[in-house]
């Protein structure tokens, strides 16, 4: 019986795929739900001053979340196969978007950066829509060149993928957002890597990529040399360009374990930027102390614990590295905001997972967490 399933069909009268993968439904849920107090928490003085209500950011994070939940549910029901099929078409809709982005007529530009589409609820950020797109293009094409055997070779294995990813990584470069290339382009390492390409092939491009990286990263714009020297020397300008690091500092200082308690950060009132966004887990730190920390990071490691066991049960070749891109994409995320706030890694302006205030990048990591959903009660059907 099992062999006439089709690859993503669920048997009747069993768990729907978004109620199977427990061990990735609890984890979110609670996620989001600590999202939605630490935002509201940590945009209130903001939201006071630039809308004069104390809810303005809660509301907003409250419609994204049952936007993104209806999304979770929708593509953990839709059998994973389909997106294989569908491959092609979501990167060019992505590549679109990436395009209609720089153009002024549709671009919002702000803070001398065009990323942004105006879609008149929120604005929609087209590289997070990339990077989904991207994930599910290379699976797409690594699973073909695996039933060919050409996997490893150089220009079928690795030349196609390196092309798509450059004409990504012009587009958004163009916007510009270094950071999402630089993600971005692990990811692909990283699907690459658990593929099968060989090594080595992964490993040439590198003379050629290093120049480049330092290129745009210390000469070509001088605010990203500057957040380099702000994160090796916080201290000596901490009114500067070491003003966000060393804020931050403050604040998780200030946390010790326990916290001062939800409401009552002070970094959060002007003191640190972007507190509702990219330094949310510095007012975590503040506000719920190690443990609320630890906990956090434990539910995380939750989830990619039960991505890599997807990974590693998946029915299929392209379930298997739909599966890895997702986990990667939703780690490094995690490993970056985290490395970012706490001062292990140069500051990025990244969101944290399912916390972060933000429409986009709440929709984008749900969807892909329902087709993870989807991997995961395939492979449990198929064995039974």
């Amino acid at each position: 019986m099992a062999n006439t399933l089709r690859v993503g069909e669920y048997i009747p009268g069993r768990l729907h795929p978004f109620f199977k993968e427990k061990a990735i439904l609890f984890p979110v849920l609670i996620l989001t739900g600590i999202g939605l107090v630490m935002v509201y928490s940590a945009s209130c003085a903001i939201s006071m001053d630039e809308h004069n209500t104390l809810f303005y950011y809660l509301k907003r994070q409250s419609i994204f979340l049952f936007i993104s939940l209806s999304i979770m549910y929708i593509t953990a029901s839709l059998p994973y196969k389909l997106y294989k099929s569908m491959a092609y078409l979501i990167l060019i809709v992505a590549i679109g978007l990436l395009v209609a982005v720089l153009i002024p007529a549709f671009g919002i530009k702000a803070n001398n950066a065009r990323r942004w589409l105006d879609c008149g609820l929120f604005a929609f950020q087209p590289a997070e829509f990339a990077k989904l797109a991207m994930i599910l293009f290379m699976a797409y094409s690594l699973s073909k060149k695996q039933e060919i055997g050409k996997l490893r070779e150089f220009s079928i294995g690795v030349l196609p993928h390196a092309i798509v990813f450059s004409l990504m990584a012009v587009l958004i470069l163009c916007q510009p957002d270094f950071g999402t290339i630089v993600v971005l382009g692990m990811i692909c390492w990283g699907m690459m890597f658990t593929a099968g390409v060989p090594l080595l092939y992964l490993l040439s491009p590198l003379p050629l990529i290093i120049p480049v990286v330092a290129y745009f990263l210390i000469f070509k714009v001088s605010y990203r040399f500057e957040r380099i020297i702000g994160f090796l020397h916080p201290w000596e300008d901490p009114l500067g360009i070491g003003f966000q690091l060393t804020n931050s500092f403050k604040a998780f200082g200030s946390g010790g374990l326990f916290g001062k308690g939800v409401g009552l950060s002070m970094q959060k009132m002007h003191f640190l930027p972007e507190p509702h966004t990219d330094f949310i887990f510095s007012i975590i730190g503040e506000e719920l102390g190690l443990i609320g920390v630890t906990a956090i990071l434990v539910l995380y490691g939750l989830i990619l614990h039960t991505g890599t066991r997807i990974a590693r049960q998946a029915d299929t070749f392209f379930g298997a590295v739909t599966a890895t891109g997702i986990t990667l994409y939703l780690g490094l995320q995690v490993i970056i905001n985290t490395g970012v706030t706490l001062g292990v890694l140069p500051t990025k302006g990244l969101t944290l997972p399912f916390i972060s205030y933000g429409g986009t990048s709440l929709i984008i990591n749900m969807a892909a967490m329902g087709i993870l959903m989807n991997i995961g009660a395939s492979a449990n059907h198929v064995k039974k």
